[in-house]
């Protein structure tokens, strides 16, 4: 038997049927407009010599059928009216919210609706206006998209063209020429990187299930991610701190790998001279939470909603090394886990992103 206390709040039940009401007492103001009026126009033509009730006891009265069948057609005839003329009434809304639906199949994604009246009529406007300005922001994100995109891969290939051509000089001393060749070397990854990322998060975005899950020790698979990152962070002289006992899980290694990779890459990408990394590892109830925290300037909180879109860069004039792939791949890899990815906490201390995942 199942027990437990229901919370009937009467209050919010009524206010749950308040278009209802609305509906209920147009109704009911035509139907007594219509007997009213038709009990007038009666009174009317029998006072005009129009209209005689033939009395009770006529036999050719049938009872009063006649009056009957006057006042019902009168009745109908004036309903059909007044409905004409007070339908446009509850009717107001709905092609208020129709006019709005054009306006953004146009592509005007500024347009807002104002509708007043019943509870769900309140909710149908925050609705549509939350819609509309969901699809503003994802027009301006796809736009931001071909841009970054373009920007990404124009440049690289823009510098690879410029040094070929400096190349072909005959006159060119040995050291500039080498220079040159490690510039285009050094491009030439980059876009050999950013193709990749492409395609891996493509793989990803199509991918509904994880496959290939195994049981491994993911407390080493992040030291193994740190050593792999040794030519990025010894150069800015930074120290990890590691606090964690050693926790399996059952993932995709290789996916997981990849996530650990980026956000190590991105805090050090991020991290000043001679600072700090820590990271730790805690498991408990079924799940282990990973935060990594820099010491970086931190993200600003307008720009925190946006990180895991594709080719977002908080820099907006792209002076960071990057392609803006790699918090989007973590994020979409953590989301396929069945685990969450968050900015917890981001100042000018620095900022700590938290991975949660299930254990198996």
């Amino acid at each position: 038997m199942i027990k437990g206390k229901i919370n009937f709040n009467k209050k919010g039940y009524l206010r749950s049927f308040g278009l209802t009401f609305v509906f209920t007492f147009i109704v009911l103001f035509i139907m007594l407009i219509s007997i009213f009026l038709a009990m007038v126009i009666i009174v009317l033509l029998a006072c005009l010599g129009l209209y005689t009730p033939t009395p009770a006891d006529d036999p050719d009265s049938r009872n009063g059928v006649w009056f009957i069948t006057y006042f019902g057609t009168v009745s109908v005839l004036i309903g059909i009216l007044a409905s004409l003329i007070f339908s446009r009434i509850p009717l107001s809304p709905i092609r208020e919210v129709i006019r709005a639906s054009h306006e953004l199949a146009k592509g005007n994604f500024a347009v807002r609706i104002s509708l007043k009246g019943p509870k769900e009529l309140k909710k149908l406007n925050e609705s549509f206006n939350h819609m509309a300005e969901e699809l503003g922001s994802i027009e301006m994100l796809r736009s931001d998209f071909i841009n970054n995109f373009s920007h990404e891969f124009k440049t690289p290939i823009v510098s690879l063209r410029g040094y070929a051509k400096v190349l072909k000089k005959d006159n060119l001393p040995d050291q500039e020429r080498n220079e040159y060749l490690d510039i285009i070397i050094q491009e030439s990854e980059r876009l050999a990187e950013l193709a990749t990322n492409v395609l891996q998060l493509t793989k990803i975005e199509s991918q509904t299930i994880v496959t290939e899950k195994t049981m491994f020790n993911v407390t080493e698979q992040i030291r193994t991610a740190v050593v792999l990152l040794d030519s990025k962070w010894s150069g800015k002289n930074i120290h990890f701190q590691l606090e964690s006992a050693e926790v399996m899980i059952v993932a995709n290694e290789d996916m997981l790998s990849q996530v650990w990779i980026n956000l190590l890459d991105n805090a050090i990408k991020f991290s000043p001279l001679d600072s700090k990394i820590k990271i730790d590892i805690d498991s408990k109830d079924r799940q282990v939470c990973i935060s990594i925290h820099d010491n970086g300037p931190g993200i600003e909180m307008n720009q925190q909603k946006y990180i895991f879109d594709k080719f977002y860069q908080a820099d907006a004039s792209h002076s960071s090394p990057g392609n803006g792939l790699g918090l989007s791949i973590a994020h979409k890899i953590i989301v396929l886990h069945g685990g969450i990815i968050r900015v917890a906490k981001s100042d000018e201390t620095g900022t700590r992103f938290e991975v949660t995942l299930p254990l198996d």
